[in-house]
Formats: C-alpha cells, structure tokens, sequence
C-alpha cells in the first residue's frame, strides 16, 4: 500500500462501445470535478463529444504526462494499451466492460467509489512482467514483438501440424510435432495457456510456461521455467511458413530454418488495483470456483 497521490490521469478505451463510452463520459466528469487533470487518449477522444479544453495525448506519449491511466474495455483493451506504457513507470488499472476480465478490476458500478480510494492512495502495485520475441532468419533479425499473455509458435495454417527444436538457456529441451507451442507470462497462464491445458501460476512467480498445443505424443507436458531463462525455438526445415504471435495480436512469419529467442522484457507493466483485490477471490469468480463451504 501507498499514500502518494496521482495528479494528472489518462482515459483510454474504445468509445464506439456504448457502455464503454458511458463510463468513459462518466469518470471524466468525476475526475474533473474532483480537480484531477484528465487527458483523454487521442484515438477515444475521436470517437465521442469532448468539451474544447479537453487535453488529448497520443497513447506513446501518455507516460511522459499522466500518472496513472485508467483502461475502460476489456482485457484486450488493457493488453494493447499496457504493451505501449509498460515503457514508462505509469500506474495502470482498468475498468472491465469485457467479458472474462483478468485484467480489468475495477467494477463498472462500483468504479468511481473504487477509482476514489485508489486516487486516495489506498491500491495496491504489482509488477507485471512481459516476454519478448524475435525471430532471427540466417543470423539476421527479421521481427519482433512483446507481449504480456503469451507468445506462440504456430502453423498459418488452421489444424495444421508443426516440427520444432525447444532449447532453454542453450540448453536442448526436446523436439517436438504438434500445432504449436504457448509460452506464457503469469499473467497469461489464465488466457490462451489456459484453454491449453497449461497451469496457473499467481502473478508475483517469476517464471515462465511452455504449453504443447495439442502434440503428436502422450508424455508431452507443460513445463515451467525460470523467469530469467532464454527460450529459444528453431523451426524445422521440412515445415512450410510458421508465424509468432503476441497476445494474438502482433504477427510475424517464422521460415523454415528460422529462430525465434523469446524472454523476459526489460519493462514491467505497473498494475494498480485496489486495496481489497484477491487473486484467488479473482480466480473464483471468473472461473466459477466454488466457494468455502464454512
């Protein structure tokens, strides 16, 4: 817990989503009447009405000028949003008006008395961290990506199986044919890894997952690894194109004979949340856990 306050607050969201445009109207009124200064994210600010001195910043820019950003959508929102501000030292949190919401805490009925204790200095910080990839053809890098979820080696083709090299710290781990492999964060060990088959892991671990995508032999399983290890992935000749994503977004063609090196970022995401927030209780709720039974 800490009690330094924030002074000047970013607005992000997508605004062509009603109940996101309704929040996002909301919290700007509430913040300016609580005398907070507001920026409002360039690409929201074009999609609804804004008053003539409203200040607009271009996300890139948001770290250098606000202090904490708040993401109103979903966790697809809050993951596009944090690979940009991860690169300054900006309190993120986010308002959930997605579907499963990991990521975004904050209650859209609740988030203005939850926002006030956290601008109070009531919220609690963890350290989120991201991987990185790159994909190196004959020596020469050829693309690279980060994410906060995961990064994946796959097919571009839909079924199709894959043939690869798993090497850890230079170290060889196994080869292997199956659809692909999921390596992911903490943070994303309850997305895609998870559909997977792959375990959770709370976000304070440092360490990373490897999750088979549905492989071509009974005794393969996922593996978990040091979060300062170096994962390095090489595709085998005999494979026609393969691609990278990041967070399923980023995307980047891996060529047979190519490496891809995949570790830790040099920044972290700084994700507030409020003073009552449970990781377990999160777990509960969202994957309908049951509860104590006395």
């Amino acid at each position: 817990m800490t009690t330094t306050p924030f002074k000047t607050i970013a607005l992000i969201g997508k605004a062509n989503h009603d109940g996101t445009r309704d929040t996002l109207a909301t919290l700007q009124h509430h913040l300016n009447q609580q005398g907070f200064e507001v920026i409002i994210e360039q690409r929201t600010a074009r999609q609804f009405e804004l008053a003539d001195k409203t200040k607009t910043c271009a996300l890139e820019e948001i770290g250098k000028h606000a202090d904490l950003a708040v993401v109103v959508g979903g966790d697809g929102n809050m993951l596009g949003a944090a690979r940009v501000l991860c690169e300054s030292d900006i309190g993120v949190i986010g308002v959930n008006r997605g579907n499963l919401g990991f990521l975004t805490e904050l209650d859209p009925k609740h988030a203005l008395a939850q926002l006030d204790q956290v601008l109070a200095g009531n919220y609690l910080t963890e350290n989120r961290f991201l991987l990185t990839s790159e994909v190196y053809s004959k020596g020469e890098l050829t693309g690279s990506g980060r994410a906060i979820n995961e990064v994946v080696l796959h097919s571009d083709k839909v079924a199709h199986m894959v043939e690869f090299e798993v090497f850890v710290d230079d170290h060889f781990v196994y080869s292997q044919r199956s659809d692909g492999l999921i390596v992911a964060t903490p943070t994303g060990s309850t997305a895609y890894s998870l559909s997977g088959g792959g375990p959770i892991l709370t976000p304070e671990l440092d360490a990373i997952s490897m999750v088979p995508m549905f492989p071509h032999t009974l005794s393969s399983r996922p593996i978990v690894v040091s979060g300062e290890s170096r994962i390095r992935l090489r595709a085998a000749i005999e494979n026609d194109q393969l691609q990278i994503s990041c967070d399923g977004h980023a995307r980047m063609t891996v060529n047979p004979g190519d490496e891809v090196i995949i570790k830790k970022h040099k920044h972290k995401l700084r994700l507030i949340q409020p003073i009552n927030y449970s990781y377990f209780n999160v777990l509960r709720n969202k994957l309908n856990w049951g509860s104590r039974l006395f």
